[in-house]
């Protein structure tokens, strides 16, 4: 199966409110349109975890960022644009979400989001034009999959769709870090 096809195939599960199986930019994720408040609760149920705990999620570009965040702080665009660079993926914690599932956004109204670079999510992120949830493939509380060999049975077996691209893959891969940004300009490092 191509690249090109396996994005379709998964675009297809997401569209029809499925949960997919994919490799991003960090670790293998737990995936769905982060729109669809059904598909999202369906992810904290695979994953066996509290809703209360907020998920994150992907997209390709600057543009479509805005299309889920109020007011993007210019701290925020300048730690972007430094992130281009090829250091390890960043996920930024934003005030003011909007246009996603209520259950994917944390009760204080912000949500991780991360703009990706590595190709395979990245056109996934595109060709889908919407944003993608993209949570650690593992049960809560259990070490996440680096690689696709590493992913317990019952999240295979859960899910609506694996994707074939990356999966021979053995190689290190480490969870993204975490910068929580303010409104207000105050910067909280999460995870290094």
């Amino acid at each position: 199966m191509t690249q090109q096809e396996d994005i379709k195939q998964a675009i297809e599960v997401m569209r029809r409110g499925g949960v997919i199986l994919y490799p991003t930019d960090t670790v293998w994720g737990i995936g769905c349109d982060a729109t669809n408040a059904e598909a999202v609760k369906r992810v904290y149920d695979i994953k066996q975890r509290d809703d209360s705990k907020a998920l994150i999620c992907l997209v390709d570009s600057d543009s479509r960022l805005q299309r889920y965040v109020r007011n993007v702080p210019d701290v925020a665009w300048q730690l972007i644009d430094s992130l281009k660079e090829g250091d390890r993926p960043t996920t930024l914690i934003l005030d003011g979400a909007i246009n996603l599932a209520e259950n994917l956004i944390a009760d204080d109204g912000s949500i991780g989001i991360r703009i990706t670079q590595e190709p395979f999510s990245k056109e996934l992120c595109f060709r889908f034009q919407k944003a993608i949830v993209s949570t650690s493939a593992n049960i809560s509380g259990e070490p996440a999959a680096q690689n696709y060999r590493d992913i317990d049975p019952r999240i295979l077996e859960a899910v609506d769709y694996v994707c074939w691209s990356r999966r021979q893959e053995h190689k290190p891969h480490m969870p993204s870090s975490i910068i929580r940004l303010r409104e207000d300009g105050q910067v909280e490092i999460i995870r290094k």
